[in-house]
């Protein structure tokens, strides 16, 4: 393995860019509290431990080059996010219904499988296999053996991602009285529905390299 230090720094940024996983974790922390981000979080977390394997495996390889198997995923893994969204920006609309006809009554949110969510939608994103075997290859020696630096490395990639969504959860869960009123989580679950749906479109029109 060769410049690690620059694989952490290079992790760290790609980590904190927004991308369906945080959508998600916004979403479930701001609509059910912290419970519901930290399990969507593990989900998210699990799923990029099967990815490490994936590729430590070949599997992720094989993925790749197989453009019936990436366009299997990506299709996948498209209509589930924008199911997502969809799903979001209507329970956003009939709690507007609901609170128009009962102003003093809470509406009732049925809790979803956060942990599900969280790994479905990391799971099913083929550019995460993709991520995995381009990035991974440019901090491993030419022609050593690559299961243990790759091993190494998605393990510290997944910490990594588990650190960063303790510290966001976090600090979304410090701001909730604000977070929490009725408007601003409309707001931010309708942008976060429309997220949804723009990265499933963008993953759906997305090419096998």
């Amino acid at each position: 393995m060769v410049n690690f230090y620059l694989f952490l720094v290079m992790c760290v940024l790609l980590i904190i860019l927004p991308g369906p996983d945080t959508a998600m974790a916004t979403k479930n922390t701001v609509t059910f509290g912290r419970s519901g981000g930290l399990r969507t979080a593990l989900g998210t977390c699990c799923a990029l431990l099967i990815h490490t394997s994936a590729a430590v495996l070949g599997l992720s390889a094989i993925i790749v080059k197989s453009a019936l198997l990436f366009s299997i995923f990506k299709y996948v893994g498209a209509v589930y996010l924008i199911y997502l969204g969809v799903k979001t920006l209507w329970t956003v609309r009939k709690k507007e219904e609901a609170a128009s006809v009962e102003m003093n009554t809470k509406p009732q949110l049925e809790a979803p499988s956060f942990f599900k969510q969280g790994f479905l939608t990391n799971i099913l994103n083929p550019k995460v296999a993709v991520f995995f075997l381009t990035f991974l290859p440019q901090f491993v020696d030419t022609g050593s053996n690559t299961f243990l630096p790759f091993l190494i490395m998605g393990i510290t990639y997944t910490l990594l991602t588990a650190v960063w969504f303790l510290l966001y959860i976090f600090l979304i869960t410090q701001i909730s009285a604000f977070m929490k009123k009725p408007k601003t989580k409309n707001i931010i679950e309708g942008i976060t529905g429309t997220i949804l749906i723009g990265f499933g479109i963008k993953l759906a029109l997305e090419k096998a390299h």
